[in-house]
């Protein structure tokens, strides 16, 4: 496995983006399936990169872009100094996160290491709501996995129509993870989520974890839930690798 920095440009403007890919002496050879990882609130920190080297080590080419660039400075700075970060709703705004990823797909499309048929998304948090976002803008998307995706309700800045809305155009299998009591998104968001799926035909599965807190995944806060992580991955490698992989 090998991870390194790209820049790509995004509407005139520099994105960083993290990316990871697998290892010829795992016995993976290009080119690969791949995987657009959308970061939580705190940004393509250790977690999210953690993310797509395990992601890698199953033969994925793994990618996270920064979707802080336009007001990185901003957002680090409030964390530097102790203060609140700025909640992501009043750093983004819809139609520059679909930019944002279109490019990033761009990207993996025009790669000759990457199976451009063959991408799904997934997100944390925050990510969670990109990750929905995402599949109903890109119709490049195979697969979409988000996990605890709050917010969907809304729209982000200049944004018009909130994702829950899109739902109409996503048209690739849903794998949705959910906390059990998570308030956001909550038991009662996942049922309007999975009525308005299942009313438009969309192929999707949610699952549910006992105890669960948002951000059950990330060992690094403070609602880890190690049950919830340990059953959860598996699942999102066997979807992947049914959607992706063949």
């Amino acid at each position: 496995m090998a991870s390194f920095w790209e820049k790509i440009s995004v509407n005139g403007a520099e994105m960083d983006m993290y990316a990871s890919v697998p290892s010829s002496s795992a016995g993976f050879s290009a080119p690969y399936p791949a995987v657009l990882v959308a970061q939580h609130a705190t940004g393509v920190d250790e977690f999210i990169q953690d993310i797509c080297d395990r992601l890698a080590a199953e033969g994925y080419a793994a990618v996270a872009p920064n979707l802080y660039h336009r007001h990185s400075e901003e957002a680090i700075a409030a964390s530097a100094n102790g203060g609140p970060r700025p909640s992501p709703g009043a750093l983004l705004s819809d139609p520059d996160i679909v930019a944002d990823i279109n490019a990033a797909m761009d990207w993996l499309l025009n790669h000759d290491a990457v199976q451009s048929d063959r991408i799904g998304v997934t997100g944390f948090c925050m990510g969670g709501r990109v990750a929905w976002l995402a599949a109903a803008s890109n119709p490049n998307f195979k697969a979409v996995v988000p996990y605890y995706g709050g917010n969907l309700m809304t729209t982000w800045g200049a944004g018009q129509t909130p994702p829950f809305d899109l739902a109409d155009d996503i048209n690739c299998p849903m794998l949705f993870h959910f906390g059990e009591i998570d308030a956001n998104p909550s038991q009662d968001d996942m049922q309007k989520l999975d009525a308005e799926l299942s009313r438009l035909g969309k192929d999707h599965t949610f699952h549910t974890y006992p105890d669960a807190d948002h951000a059950f995944m990330n060992p690094a806060g403070g609602r880890y839930n190690e049950a919830a992580a340990v059953a959860s991955w598996p699942r999102t490698l066997e979807f992947f690798a049914q959607h992706l992989n063949g």
